[in-house]
């Protein structure tokens, strides 16, 4: 009798997102002496768009936050301007998905603001919003844009309810929401949207999940609670499941998959460690790569999120010495396609006043634009208007194309290198005799490199313009001490 020989070969998983990777950014691309609060309400703290960075501060007599241009990275000054006008803390701060220049805050004092930030950005503190919405007997903790309807607001408070508030109209303050959504019995935990926004889903104090119709306020889907205590939870893109973090019975951190259709029995759940800490979710529906960062840890785990069984797989950690009071992500809009960046954090690091970008990378060896990586992403065009959204009407998030704009950029800078190089030929001088770029990446390496080259002169010829007013100075003191009496 022979015996079969079995032989046993690990089965590894083809992804391209396996070796994603989180690189943290260079010190002078870092966010230095920011005044960030101090409060321990349970929220991200930090809101990020292509254009700008808000972080909740404190100011004498109220609630404030700083808006710092993106760009505008190093050593904040300490007398830099606020965007202050609240009675009470800020405890959430949104930005308008479709006009980065519109910010939503909301306060102890019981009230959700609107605020108009000016262009060029104002260099004196800003006190007056354009709108006012007051219509909460107590303080509010969280506010959320709704993500294809434009000048919708929802906003909830410790008076258990949701409000929803149409921005579209001139009143400068609004006394009564269009609609409020009274289901819960204890103070709303987080909440989050559908991608079309036909579903929004609750995380209760109470230690249940619901699933909610936003248009009429009928709760479509609740879980029991006992088992799992909720404290986040997060809808998966198209997924048609929902995400929470929380704990265990047994006071462990807890990550629950959930059938947005059926929360009776959860599809998953992973037990992560005996941690104190609160885990924010965040997904991205364009690589179904789901993020766990934990506050007051350096920690960001991320995983993959499949269709079947196990549903997680995990990939990787990012681990920082330094721990995160809060935390804030960019657009995919905003991301650097160049370098195959495929989301990004900015860390609060309330140790060193720190706000520190973490850029998650996938690493690829070709230097050409990776479509495969940048499916069509949510834009900044409404889907519908506020009336449209009102009537009961839903439609999907209008998409972009992330390579349209990678294109322009490439072209603007084949531009200006072939202005230059025609203007310095012109006077019979040739500084680009190196060989011309093979790709669009190629290309853009060589600008920030000549623009890196062009700082480093400046710097110099800061340090020799010291050095020449110092040795002025010494000729003068030697001719002064030379000089008869």
């Amino acid at each position: 009798m022979t015996i079969a020989k079995m032989s046993w070969q690990p089965q590894y998983r083809s992804s391209k997102y396996r070796h994603v990777f989180g690189k943290p950014a260079n010190k002078e691309n870092c966010y230095d002496n920011v005044p960030i609060t101090r409060s321990v309400h349970d929220n991200h703290f930090c809101a990020v768009n292509p254009v700008f960075i808000a972080v909740v501060t404190e100011c004498a007599g109220g609630g404030a936050f700083i808006v710092i241009p993106i760009h505008q990275s190093g050593k904040l000054d300490p007398h830099y301007p606020k965007v202050c006008g609240h009675k009470g803390n800020v405890l959430d701060i949104k930005w308008n998905p479709f006009d980065d220049y519109v910010i939503a805050s909301c306060s102890e004092d019981s009230s959700v603001k609107i605020w108009d930030i000016p262009k060029p950005y104002s260099t004196k503190n800003i006190t007056n919003a354009r709108k006012e919405l007051l219509g909460h007997s107590r303080r509010v903790g969280l506010i959320e844009w709704h993500p294809t309807a434009s000048n919708i607001i929802f906003s909830t408070a410790y008076d258990y309810k949701i409000m929803i508030w149409n921005l579209d109209n001139d009143d400068p303050v609004i006394h009564s929401p269009v609609r409020t959504i009274e289901c819960h019995k204890d103070v709303i935990l987080s909440m989050s949207f559908s991608t079309n926004g036909s579903l929004m889903a609750t995380s209760c104090k109470d230690r249940k999940i619901r699933i909610i119709d936003p248009h009429n306020g009928s709760v479509l889907q609740e879980s029991d609670g006992k088992t799992h205590r909720a404290s986040k939870v997060l809808f998966l893109g198209n997924m048609k499941k929902v995400v929470s973090t929380g704990a265990s019975r047994w006071n462990n951190r807890q990550v629950v998959l959930w059938d947005q259709d059926d929360l009776s029995v959860p599809l998953h759940q992973e037990d992560m460690d005996g941690s104190s800490g609160l885990l924010f979710p965040f997904f991205d529906n364009d690589t179904n790569m789901m993020y766990l960062v934990g506050k007051g840890e350096g920690n960001i785990r991320y995983y993959e999120i499949v269709p079947q069984k196990p549903y997680f797989q995990y990939l990787n950690e990012y681990r920082s010495n330094l721990p995160q009071k809060g935390i804030g992500t960019l657009p995919k809009r905003g991301l650097d396609v160049s370098s195959c960046e495929v989301f990004r954090f900015y860390r609060l690091v309330t140790v060193k006043g720190l706000i520190e970008p973490v850029s998650m990378i996938v690493p690829r060896r070709s230097e050409s634009y990776q479509e495969d990586i940048y499916p069509m992403t949510a834009g900044t065009q409404p889907a519908l208007t506020a009336h449209e959204w009102m009537s009961g009407i839903n439609r999907d998030v209008i998409t972009n194309n992330l390579a349209l704009g990678y294109r322009k950029i490439a072209k603007r800078i084949t531009d200006r290198r072939l202005e230059s190089r025609n203007s310095f030929i012109s006077n019979g001088l040739d500084l680009f005799e190196c060989p011309p770029p093979k790709t669009e990446n190629e290309l853009l390496q060589m600008f920030y490199k000549q623009q890196e080259e062009i700082r480093k002169l400046r710097e110099q010829l800061s340090q020799r313009d010291i050095q020449i007013r110092q040795l002025k100075l010494e000729i003068k003191n030697v001719h002064n001490s030379a000089a008869p009496y």
